[in-house]
């Protein structure tokens, strides 16, 4: 193969996309952390996947409508840093790329380099030892070997890219003390190398498929058939609890493709292209009540969507607060302290970029603050910022729950901008945060011996505290965030987190520490208890 054509190019993105979807769990249990959120390698065929779905929606095989429409797709559809990263490498591959129709090899090889670049120039500050990496080390060595033979294939290439990136990862744990503890790769690497492979085979004449589709409806089902099935439900109470994305993502799979899924406070606006649309309706309704249903037969041509009707727009005010959240009684709490959008995610769900970006269409005001609440959902954060047009926007790098209720208490509506970024930057600053969860596997730590099912007390980034008891837990940790300057804690209940347990811990603070408690119950899950210390 002389040069790569958009429809190769499109043929090479699907099975590596599918190659990560079928590896998905494998790149998640490479985290070194062992708490029940895996999030890489859901995060990456997260944000693969929207891009697959915008491209597959466009329906067009020139190679420079292709490229764009991935690149848009990713960049919406980013979700964490890996997510972040991954949009940005083929960002960098759309710019090389251009108005062009057909690469050449070497011009490919030009562009995913173009890639590797442009993944550097988004993060602040570069680690080594994590995908950026392997993006860099695998795309500079194959360029060379482009080079250094200009009668190369497609196939040798993806061959010389994928031993490299290979190689490359296995030295992350040298580069990456954490990593050799753990005694595992990075696995941003790993979801990268999945992708090259998907690449690679695709070009062998074996493109990977999707392990999880059903190779009879589901294959044969395009776009341009069947029904458009769209609607808005409130969840009930049960549905509130019984709700978890990646599951109802995982049995929306199964009857449609090309879905979009959006839960907004108790409301959950669902799109999916289905030839079964009784059947999609039948699994929206175990979790509410419809408030809206829409099903259009594609082939008849669509009405305009449900998802997107315009509410009424409020009067622009000044100021507006985008927060980020996980748990019903959590949410309202922000909502209580001034938050104008609490968009649905935390460490389990990492939100998307096109999240943010919808949250910052909602708040009519000049001036939009984000917290993200987690470290690895401020770059999506930044980005959607980046992309959002006619609107200040300024993300406040806040890495936690606590961070976050710091920062909106300390919001002075009456203030400017100025004072108000500094004062709410300076309340993140003065606060400790600790969290209690269970280990899902076996592992070291900072020379920590972790086992499966232990509950773990983590604070900042740090894992602490072990013990088979979760008070136990809670209580030690508490013990390593307060001291004699301490004069509030915040303890936030999650949803696993009993009556007596949550009284205990209460008590314990009471009895031990001069400070004001301010006890919440967030009904987060996978964190028993997230603890603020001021």
């Amino acid at each position: 193969m002389v040069k790569i054509s958009g429809a190769t190019f499109k043929g090479m993105i699907e099975s590596g996309c599918n190659n990560l979807l079928n590896r998905k769990k494998e790149v998640d249990a490479l985290n070194v952390f062992p708490v029940p959120d895996g999030d890489t390698g859901t995060n990456m065929s997260l944000t693969f996947n929207n891009g697959i779905a915008e491209v597959k929606k466009s329906g067009s095989e020139q190679l420079s409508v292709v490229a764009k429409t991935l690149s848009r797709g990713l960049l919406m559809g980013a979700r964490g840093n890996s997510g972040v990263i991954l949009s940005q490498i083929f960002r960098g591959f759309q710019q090389y790329v251009g108005d062009k129709e057909e690469l050449t090899v070497k011009e490919f090889a030009e562009a995913m380099l173009n890639g590797a670049k442009l993944a550097y120039k988004a993060v602040m500050r570069p680690v080594e030892g994590t995908i950026l990496t392997v993006v860099r080390e695998s795309t500079d060595y194959a360029d060379v070997y482009a080079e250094q033979n200009p009668e190369l294939t497609i196939n040798e290439y993806l061959e010389v890219l994928c031993k490299e990136a290979q190689a490359s990862l296995d030295r992350t744990p040298e580069l990456l003390p954490i990593l050799k503890e753990a005694r595992v790769v990075d696995s941003g690497g790993a979801g990268l190398l999945a992708i090259f492979t998907g690449f690679r085979a695709y070009i062998e004449g074996s493109p990977i498929e999707e392990a999880s589709k059903s190779n009879a409806s589901k294959d044969s089902f395009v776009k341009e058939s069947g029904y458009c099935v769209e609607f808005i439900l409130r969840l009930s109470d049960s549905g509130v609890h019984l709700y978890k994305e990646d599951r109802f993502r995982s049995s929306l799979n199964k009857l449609g493709q090309n879905m979009t899924v959006i839960l907004d406070e108790s409301l959950l606006k669902v799109r999916v292209y289905s030839i079964t649309p009784g059947e999609v309706l039948n699994l929206g309704q175990r979790y509410g009540e419809f408030v809206k249903v829409q099903i259009d037969n594609v082939e008849e041509g669509l009405k305009p969507s449900i998802l997107e009707e315009e509410e009424e727009p409020a009067e622009e005010k000044e100021f507006g607060i985008i927060t980020v959240g996980s748990g019903e009684g959590l949410k309202k709490l922000f909502l209580d302290y001034r938050a104008d959008v609490v968009v649905t995610g935390g460490q389990t769900m990492n939100p998307s970029t096109e999240d943010f970006v919808s949250a910052i269409k909602k708040v009519n005001a000049r001036h939009i603050f984000i917290l993200p609440n987690n470290s690895n959902i401020i770059m999506a954060a930044q980005q959607a910022a980046s992309v959002s047009e006619g609107k200040d926007i300024i993300v406040l790098p806040t890495k936690s729950v606590p961070q976050g209720l710091a920062a909106c208490i300390s919001f002075n509506p009456e203030g400017t901008v100025e004072e108000n970024s500094a004062d709410m930057k300076a309340a993140i600053e003065h606060v400790k945060t600790g969290s209690i969860t269970y280990a899902i596997k076996d592992t070291t730590v900072d020379g920590r011996e972790i086992h499966a099912g232990d509950y773990m007390g983590i604070l900042e980034k740090n894992i602490v505290v072990t013990s088979k008891e979760k008070i136990e837990a809670a209580c030690e940790l508490i013990k390593q965030m307060c001291d004699e300057d301490s004069e509030i804690v915040t303890l936030i209940r999650g949803e696993d987190a009993t009556d007596e347990e949550f009284e205990a811990i209460q008590k314990f603070i009471e009895e031990n520490y001069e400070v004001d408690i301010d006890a919440e119950d967030g009904k987060q899950p996978v964190y028993s208890f997230i603890i603020g210390v001021e």
